[in-house]
């Protein structure tokens, strides 16, 4: 699969198409939508499932470095507000703030990020390191380890500074229950 097959079919969910137009209109600052909604619908489309079978919410990232929580709260609220008619749980966060709260959730450190791909490589899974936005002459796509692992439905674990094994295990057997096709590579 290359970029253009993977974005032809993460747009044919309506949500994805709507979200990426609406984080155009809205101007964030690097702003993406990332991670399992495009992977998942890529999938449904594969096995043949409703567009939006599985897909527990829609991640956004952007990146402002006015890491006030008023500042990211008027952002979210902006959003839903835009977007509240899709019916959709859309989760959208400013990747400049989350080392001021991710230790205290998740119990692992998390260091700065200079940037909104930064957020991206650092997800659990391999296959799940992707993020799409419009650009000036159609979309930009982000994806550091390429498609192959979403076209051939395989999990694999990203061992990065915030791997923890207990949570790629959670999320690869939900999504192994969704997905029995699915592959999923075990953490080392």
């Amino acid at each position: 699969m290359n970029r253009d097959e993977f974005l032809a079919l993460a747009l044919q969910n309506p949500a994805n198409a709507a979200i990426v137009a609406e984080l155009d209109r809205l101007a964030l600052p690097d702003a993406w939508l990332v991670s399992g909604c495009l992977v998942q619908t890529v999938w449904n489309v594969l096995t043949g499932r409703a567009i939006d079978h599985g897909i527990a919410d829609y991640d956004a990232f952007y990146f402002d470095p006015d890491t006030s929580w008023d500042a990211e709260d008027a952002v979210i609220r902006a959003l839903h507000a835009r977007l509240g008619h899709l019916g959709v749980k859309v989760e959208i966060r400013n990747q400049a703030r989350v080392h001021l709260w991710y230790p205290a959730k998740h119990g692992l450190p998390y260091p700065p990020l200079r940037g909104s791909r930064e957020g991206i490589d650092r997800f659990l899974t391999q296959n799940t390191q992707v993020g799409v936005r419009r650009v000036a002459d159609g979309y930009e796509v982000y994806a550091p380890h390429g498609f192959d692992d979403v076209a051939k439905l395989i999990a694999r674990p990203n061992p990065g500074p915030n791997f923890s094994a207990a949570n790629y295990n959670a999320k690869a057997a939900r999504w192994k229950a969704l997905w029995p096709e699915l592959t999923v590579i075990a953490a080392e």
